[in-house]
């Protein structure tokens, strides 16, 4: 007589398949990683239909599922824990099974990175999409990009509601900015094949106020398809940095393309805040870059600025200073860096700042030559 076997001790064939999946994942990410053409033709093909589905299935949360399961994770992993001494205690095979299952769970989250989100990375990059010549930028392109972004931005100054400490109040709800970003989105991609366009909704992020201590503005969780928002931030980074959460729940994966193309989906939004948000985020980066290129002419071009521009400037500078050194600052920034560097991108967080290059490469056409 056969001894039956405890279902306890048997993997599921479920975890089987995902297994199975994940060596399938595996061969598709090095695929990817050397056709760029492949790659973009699966996140068009194939990925974006997971990302709509991830979102559609999590959009209607009046929360954000991701940071939800963030802050359970404590009491997740002290039940794992408990659960593995208990099966422990009955058999060895048991607790073989139990870590079989927690590691096809893993698995899964691998398959969604893959399947939904790593093609990406690796497509052709949006300058070639767009049809701009991205070179290497002298201070004096910069210089003229700046003046060029501070002729946008002045006359939107111009009419901002402004509180106490100088920083502009976004003038309406995350609701009501979130419909005009859609609108924005669907304008933006009326003539292009990308990104994806469809509706879906950010995620103000409750912790904000600890998150801003991770220098942290926004996060896509792509496991869940949401775009999460750190809302503790001056409203004039909010707009931009949710059209940045946006653009990767829509397959523009690489940071500094997200930016640009969060920066071009402001442009197209018929609301001013918005397009001042966009326009002020950008103008940031190529300040910074002119400021480390050539200090004279940085200085000449922030004292174009309007006055309320600077009071918005200083305003963040004082709001910053409370989370500029501190521990959670350092380890973010470095997990942050491993993981672009891990995903093709040899700059890592650095790779943010490189949105400069291709601001210049839009605004060429428009400098003065010579």
């Amino acid at each position: 007589m056969k001894k039956s076997v405890c279902s306890h001790e048997r993997l599921p064939r479920a975890c089987l398949v995902i297994y199975a999946i994940t060596a399938v994942s595996a061969i598709l990410y090095a695929v990817f990683t050397r056709s760029p053409s492949f790659a973009d033709w699966f996140n068009h093909a194939v990925s974006r239909w997971g990302r709509r589905l991830l979102s559609t299935l999590t959009v209607w949360f009046p929360f954000s599922l991701a940071e939800m399961l963030l802050i359970l994770s404590p009491v997740l992993l002290a039940f794992l824990i408990v659960r593995i001494v208990r099966v422990y205690s009955a058999s060895r095979k048991t607790v073989l099974s139990f870590l079989g299952r927690i590691a096809a769970a893993i698995c899964f989250v691998v398959i969604l990175f893959v399947w939904c989100f790593a093609p990406g990375y690796y497509g052709k990059t949006l300058d070639r999409k767009l049809g701009l010549s991205r070179e290497p930028v002298s201070a004096e392109e910069l210089y003229q990009t700046a003046l060029l972004l501070t002729d946008e931005i002045n006359p939107l100054a111009e009419n901002l509601l402004v509180n106490g400490k100088g920083s502009s109040v976004m003038p309406y709800s995350i609701g009501e900015m979130n419909a005009k970003l859609m609108k924005a989105y669907k304008v933006f991609t009326a003539d292009r094949a990308f990104p994806d366009c469809f509706y879906s909704r950010v995620k103000p992020v409750m912790l904000s106020e600890a998150m801003s201590y991770t220098h942290i503005t926004g996060v896509y969780s792509f496991f869940t398809g949401e775009a999460n928002i750190n809302v503790a931030f001056p409203d004039y980074c909010i707009p931009f940095t949710a059209a940045h959460e946006l653009a990767h729940q829509r397959g523009i994966a690489r940071e500094d393309e997200a930016n640009f193309a969060a920066f071009l989906v402001c442009l197209a939004s018929e609301d001013p805040y918005i397009r001042y948000s966009g326009l002020l985020n950008v103008y940031e980066y190529v300040a910074n870059a002119l400021a480390s290129a050539d200090a004279a002419l940085f200085k000449a071009a922030y004292a174009e600025l309007n006055d309320v521009v600077i009071g918005e400037e200083r305003a963040y500078a004082a709001f910053f200073e409370k989370y500029r050194d501190n521990p959670a600052a350092n380890v973010s920034e470095k997990t942050n860096d491993i993981y672009l560097q891990s995903q093709g991108a040899k700059e890592g967080t650095r790779s943010y700042d490189m949105v400069v290059d291709l601001t210049v490469a839009y605004y060429r056409p428009q400098i003065p030559v010579g």
